[in-house]
């Protein structure tokens, strides 16, 4: 009998496995506690703003390569919008400056040695430091391998790692800090194109994942929540539902793709990470400002970014544990004086709602990063997916792609022939002697 891949899961790094699963040929269910699909990436009418909004402001760059894989898979490459070039402008709310900085195409970084290109009020040789962090060490954190002071460090290392890590930059882990930077900055223009999602992270993410999965008769069971797996000394037996159960098959395989505090709960032998860090989000019905760009950096702010959709203005604070217990009314009044401060749009507070999600991502710390685990688990039939996995990378879209494809590839390879999955590196991959044991990576 054909085999069945059961996902536990329906956020991006389950809907990824089940994509590339279901174009090989696999039968796949997905499995979801909500009622909704896309986890931390969905899209939802809020009642409040009388429009569709996202849970929380995702960016993503053109050099992200599972995510336009997964993307161009689905046919939704024209839902991502951004600038031709990679250009990434910035107003800093305390001195009035503004300024875009531009980043060349090729891996020559040609516009560090143009003024009007780079950061103002740093030299060429200021950006030399930030290449200790492509070498860093996986127990160094950036402030123990760089000094980063003055204009670059505050208009762009720490605006820039803050998006990417979720934490204090000087706090975070010194090798997801040069994983980033190598896969962008390093990378030229080309791969550092900012992309935003429109019409929405539903829009462009979910629904078309959802979309086909229906077409190839593969389910997707909304409000079915996984209470225990039960497993033998080898391998995983029976998903217990709770109103339900279902008996694996001698080829089943699961992927279980849920955030790390519900995989220990199923799991409590599982190591993960077990700080997380929050992220708040703001969003204002009122359309743009005229010529507002689609994306703009706000430094000297509460916000770090602000993002124009047809509508609506949204805002994201990164690392925002400490206004997790802020007013929500006296919140959204500070965000957008700011808001209107950098774009000219009216003082007057529009119709607004903030989100704010406590356990966004793991905290990007070395020691944190240290208790990441890889796909593989003691149990032949069961891996794992999620960003907060050994990815390589911090919690980002990207990394929660590669990890949906990883998981895939595994599944996919069967008794493991070896083979690798390139868009991680090297040193990720759980060596063929490990796949043969399939033990934790």
């Amino acid at each position: 009998m054909a085999r069945t891949v059961h996902i536990i899961g329906a956020g991006l790094s389950g809907l990824s496995a089940a994509v590339e699963l279901t174009l090989r040929g696999e039968t796949v269910v997905v499995h979801e506690a909500t009622t909704f699909a896309g986890g931390r990436c969905r899209s939802y009418r809020d009642s409040i703003l009388g429009m569709t909004i996202d849970n929380g402001n995702h960016l993503l760059l053109s050099g992200n390569h599972a995510a336009m894989r997964y993307v161009g898979l689905l046919g939704a490459q024209h839902r991502l919008v951004g600038p031709p070039k990679a250009e990434f402008p910035f107003v800093d709310l305390a001195s009035k400056e503004q300024w875009t900085l531009r980043i060349n195409d090729g891996r020559i970084p040609w516009w560090v040695f143009n003024s009007g290109k780079r950061v103002p009020g740093t030299h060429a040789f200021d950006y030399l430091p930030m290449a200790r962090l492509l070498w860093a060490e996986k127990d160094r954190a950036v402030g123990e391998v760089v000094r980063f002071t003055g204009p670059l460090y505050e208009r762009l290392m720490r605006p820039l790692l803050l998006a990417a890590l979720n934490i204090e930059p000087s706090a975070g882990s010194a090798a997801l800090a040069g994983a980033v930077i190598r896969e962008t900055i390093v990378a030229g223009g080309e791969a550092c194109r900012p992309l935003v999602a429109r019409d929405g992270l539903g829009s462009a993410l979910i629904e078309p994942a959802l979309e086909l999965l229906h077409k190839r008769n593969n389910a997707v069971k909304l409000g079915h929540q996984l209470h225990r797996l039960r497993a033998s000394d080898t391998r995983v037996e029976t998903l217990d539902f709770g109103d339900d159960t279902v008996a694996l098959g001698a080829d089943d395989v699961v992927i279980l793709a849920v955030p790390p505090y519900t995989a220990t709960a199923l799991m409590p032998d599982l190591q993960t990470p077990t700080e997380f860090r929050a992220i708040v989000n703001a969003h204002f019905r009122i359309e743009p400002a005229p010529y507002q760009p689609a994306i703009l950096g706000l430094v000297n702010s509460t916000t770090e970014w602000v993002f124009a959709f047809p509508g609506r203005v949204a805002t994201t604070i990164s690392a925002g544990d400490r206004f997790i217990d802020t007013p929500r009314d006296a919140l959204a009044r500070t965000i957008w004086s700011e808001v209107a401060a950098a774009t000219g749009l009216p003082p007057e507070l529009p119709p607004w709602q903030i989100v704010r999600e406590r356990r966004a991502t793991f905290a990007a710390t070395p020691e944190q990063d240290a208790l990441r685990p890889g796909p593989n688990t003691r149990f032949t039939n069961l891996f794992l997916a999620g960003d907060w996995t050994n990815t390589g990378l911090p919690a980002t879209i990207e990394g929660a792609i590669r990890s949906g494809r990883r998981a895939a590839d595994l599944v996919a390879q069967g008794a493991f022939s070896g083979k690798v999955d390139t868009d991680f590196p090297q040193k990720m991959q759980p060596t063929k002697e490990a796949r043969m044991r399939s033990g934790s990576a």
